[in-house]
């Protein structure tokens, strides 16, 4: 079964999502309790993605276990054909849709990553992916390793609201907006907002390292997943080809200087995300051939953002490397 992703006008995306919270004194039924929830990604999806990186800067790996999804899927499911039999190893399931079953028999929403999983149950506990990041970053504070960032400091949080509210609008769902419109005028009001932001974040981050601050924080984290899709997926495959990320000085310099720290780049798996967009996006790219390039070696040249200041991980430092089973194979 294909989905069918292109509107018949103005693209409009479906935002009611499982809002449970999984908290520290646990008001939702759902504690924060090492070992119990499984957190379930794409690495094609930008959204998932989020989730990936903030759970690697707070070094959560030892107490929130994860599960990768394979890039493409069907109308039904994301599904875990990356895994021996096909099947998540801790949950035993081989399509996502189970675990939202298990709670919702009658479930009619989308099956999205990323997707918290309470393993005593193999019930999803919530797709909420804007809340599960604030909620990694505040309530799962105990956990959080040694030298972890502060992204959602509270002295801050209204300022990185405020930005997440019209970077979401304007670029994350915007390059949505462009690439699954239905009429020609969806499409140009859809590509000038993404531009006009655009050309706002380049100003904004001209003189300043970081969004908000002068360290990495969600609202960073927010419009890389963005940034890192846009020359392998969204200026072709969505049409937002005003100009490649790499003829955008400022936003190409600020991408490589997430790309190059660790917990950003080494989370990124480009043959995932490009196999995802143009092998399930049938009815943008029907024959499903995935473009060969672009080059990406230009990700690791040298950004010069130092000479902005700012500290990436504030008064903390930065992760260790990735363990073996969560390591980015290698992009030929």
């Amino acid at each position: 079964m294909t989905a069918q992703y292109v509107s018949s006008g103005e693209f409009t995306r479906d935002q009611r999502y499982i809002a449970t919270r999984i908290t520290a004194d646990g008001r939702d039924g759902y504690p924060v309790e090492p070992g119990r929830y499984r957190l379930i990604v794409s690495r094609a999806c930008p959204w998932a993605s989020r989730a990936v990186v903030v759970r690697r800067l707070l070094g959560l790996e030892h107490v929130l276990s994860m599960g990768i999804a394979g890039p493409t899927h069907d109308s039904r499911s994301w599904t875990f054909d990356l895994d021996p039999g096909h099947r998540d190893p801790v949950l035993g399931i081989e399509r996502l849709q189970e675990a939202y079953f298990a709670r919702y028999p009658d479930y009619e929403r989308g099956i999205t990553v990323p997707a918290m999983v309470d393993t005593r149950t193999g019930q999803v506990v919530t797709n909420d992916y804007a809340q599960i990041t604030l909620d990694l970053s505040t309530e799962w504070r105990e956990y959080h390793r040694p030298g972890a960032p502060d992204l959602y400091p509270e002295e801050l949080r209204a300022e990185i609201d405020d930005v997440n509210r019209v970077v979401f609008a304007d670029v994350n769902n915007g390059v949505y907006r462009s690439g699954f419109a239905g009429s020609q005028e969806a499409y140009e009001k859809a590509y000038r907002r993404l531009f006009t932001r655009l050309d706002w974040l380049s100003d904004r981050l001209e003189s300043q390292r970081y969004l908000v601050g002068d360290t990495i924080t969600e609202a960073d984290v927010r419009l890389f997943t963005t940034l890192v899709r846009f020359d392998p997926v969204y200026h072709g495959h969505f049409k937002c080809n005003r100009q490649k990320l790499t003829e955008m000085p400022v936003l190409w310099a600020y991408a490589r200087d997430l790309f190059q720290t660790p917990g950003f780049g080494d989370t990124v798996d480009f043959d995932h995300i490009k196999r995802h967009y143009y092998v399930v996006h049938r009815d943008i790219n029907p024959t499903g051939i995935v473009p060969a390039g672009p080059d990406l070696s230009g990700w690791l040249t040298p950004h010069g953002r130092e000479a902005l200041g700012g500290r990436p991980f504030g008064n903390g430092s930065p992760p260790g490397p990735p363990s073996p089973e969560e390591t980015v194979p290698a992009t030929a």
